[in-house]
């Protein structure tokens, strides 16, 4: 079932949704079961899988060069998802990205989740390589969200990269972008932001999923900074707990948001990490429970392979 049908027959309840990250190349699939399982009790319509661009990594050979080589540390998104949905009998959203994947490649991705029932995707450009100043598409690639997002919906009016290809089966695949309620980092102004997302919403993006906040006020004047460009899908809130008091500074730096005031003070006078935690966990539920008060779609939670404190934070509002 598509996430917009999932937030269409929810009449207006505010759902409970997660985003993991797909094991480590050589991890058991196991673990990422074992912190599913207790969210299950909350019943999520749906689960988002990540995708993860290869990284480079250099292996001295024996004349003493440097031989670089590319390498993904978490692959299998497409498996993930075909075992979660056999697995839990629940819909997945796998990212698709542009970083480091040729149209071909997606394509030939997008064919393998259509075999296999996935009727969702959230479209996005992915992250640049880790020693790269800014985002290199692959030769053969996309560079922007939207050109992938375009691929995807000619795929859905069954035009594929072969034009030669005759009574060609379209996808049907509902399709998420991503927003960003203190603006993309590499956007001039909110204003610029708001015109390419809702280039997206033209082409055919059904919903909107916000990058994470701390503060309420941004998101709401995020959506109503939304209506006013003429964007009407449903944003669901990214949500994610503080739980180590290094991301009070990791998570600024990388994501590009801010931290507020009251909650970097609060982080700030707890003497280790288990405090930290239970500060991140009361913060995330007063936020949850502002966002359910006002009608939020859906409460998407960042888990980051850790389900306990997202547990915690369910058990208070579901």
């Amino acid at each position: 079932m598509k996430v917009t049908e999932h937030i269409k027959n929810a009449k207006g309840k505010t759902l409970f949704t997660i985003e993991i990250l797909p094991p480590l190349k050589g991890e058991n699939i196991k673990n990422l079961f074992d912190n599913i399982d207790p969210l299950m009790e909350f019943k999520p319509p749906f689960i988002d899988v990540t995708y993860h661009r290869e990284e480079y990594v250099y292996k001295k050979k024996e004349n003493g060069l440097l031989e670089k080589r590319s390498t993904r540390k978490r692959p299998g998104t497409v498996g993930i998802c075909a075992a979660i949905q056999n697995h839990y009998h629940v819909d997945t959203v796998p990212h698709i990205i542009c970083g480091g994947f040729t149209k071909e490649e997606t394509e030939n991705a997008l064919i393998d989740l259509h075999f296999l029932g996935i009727d969702n995707v959230l479209v996005l450009q992915g992250d640049g390589i880790k020693n790269e100043g800014r985002f290199v598409p692959d030769p053969d690639g996309h560079k922007f969200a939207s050109d992938l997002l375009q691929q995807v919906v000619n795929m859905n009016n069954g035009r594929f990269l072969d034009e030669e290809l005759q009574n060609s089966s379209p996808t049907n695949f509902c399709i998420g972008v991503a927003g960003y309620p203190e603006k993309h980092f590499a956007a001039p102004n909110i204003k610029t932001d708001l015109k390419y997302l809702k280039l997206k919403v033209d082409l055919g993006a059904e919903y909107i999923v916000t990058q994470m906040f701390f503060d309420n006020k941004k998101y709401f004047e995020f959506c109503e900074k939304c209506k006013e460009a003429g964007i009407n899908v449903p944003i669901i809130p990214g949500i994610k707990p503080i739980t180590t008091k290094a991301q009070c500074n990791i998570l600024p730096t990388t994501f590009h948001i801010d931290i507020p005031e009251d909650l970097a003070d609060e982080v700030e006078k707890c003497k280790d990490n288990k405090e930290v935690k239970e500060v991140g966990i009361r913060w995330a539920v007063e936020q949850s429970k502002e966002l359910v008060k006002k009608g939020v779609p859906t409460l998407h939670f960042y888990s980051m392979g850790k389900s306990d404190p997202i547990y915690r934070i369910a058990k208070e509002l579901f």
